[in-house]
């Protein structure tokens, strides 16, 4: 768990919070007083409750490589600030290495799958990890294009249309995961592709890593979380993300 906002109310006597969500010193590994992460049963089947309060990271004990990651998003009603005037936020970490709190006093050094209104499928590289990927230069962004020139830039949009759901209904998001490879999959359409995935500016491969999943200012939901290990992609995802290219 990262450092409170200096809004959030009823914490432990004594708690360090911060203007911006992230200055300061945090609460640590496994100190949730204000239960951001929760898991309740609906319809006979467990839901992981994230409330976005204080921003956080929930993360696997185990280090994945080569694999599916697949699992079912929507998002809830409640926001927090520092994020209240901005679209709702959160987000699927993954190669995730080294301490706790190497990006904003919380997340792992890692890349994102960025899970944000009208923005999912974001590529955001953090604490210095790097990816190059087949871009077009947008009206403020690089944005993925399977036919742009390939870039390493820390940030990259995801391929132009709006791929999600109406708020409140269930996304299917899908990471595929190969050496230093990645693809993102929005309700079945290849949206990001990543290539030479690295961190020390470029120098040192990165193929692997732990999971995490965001607290970052909103309330959210998942459920289904599943994965696999694979070999090799489905021929109609290679396809699309022009893998062989």
């Amino acid at each position: 768990m990262g450092v409170p906002h200096q809004s959030v109310q009823g914490l432990p006597p004594g708690t360090v919070t911060s203007f911006n969500g992230h200055d300061g010193t945090p609460l640590g590994l496994n100190n949730d007083p204000k239960h951001v992460f929760t898991v309740r049963v609906e319809a006979g089947e467990p839901v992981l409750c994230i409330s976005g309060e204080i921003f956080g990271g929930l993360t696997s004990l185990e280090t994945y490589s080569n694999y599916h990651f697949r699992v079912e998003f929507k998002w809830g009603e409640r926001k927090w600030a520092p994020k209240l005037n901005v679209p709702r936020d959160n987000g699927i970490l993954f190669h995730c290495t080294g301490p706790h709190g190497a990006f904003w006093n919380v997340w792992k050094q890692s890349l994102e799958f960025q899970v944000e209104e009208k923005n999912m499928g974001d590529l955001y590289c953090l604490a210095g990890t790097s990816a190059t990927v087949p871009v077009v230069k947008g009206e403020k962004f690089w944005t993925y294009d399977p036919a742009g020139e390939m870039k390493s830039v820390g940030k990259v949009v995801h391929l132009p249309g709006d791929f999600e759901k109406p708020n409140g209904e269930w996304n299917t998001l899908e990471l595929y995961a190969i050496g230093q490879t990645a693809v993102y999959v929005v309700n079945g359409k290849v949206v990001q592709v990543l290539r030479n995935i690295a961190t020390n500016k470029g120098t040192k491969p990165l193929n692997a890593g732990q999971l995490q999943i965001q607290s970052e200012g909103a309330e959210a939901f998942y459920r289904r979380i599943e994965i696999c290990s694979i070999t090799n992609y489905p021929p109609e995802i290679r396809a699309v993300a022009r893998l062989d290219q």
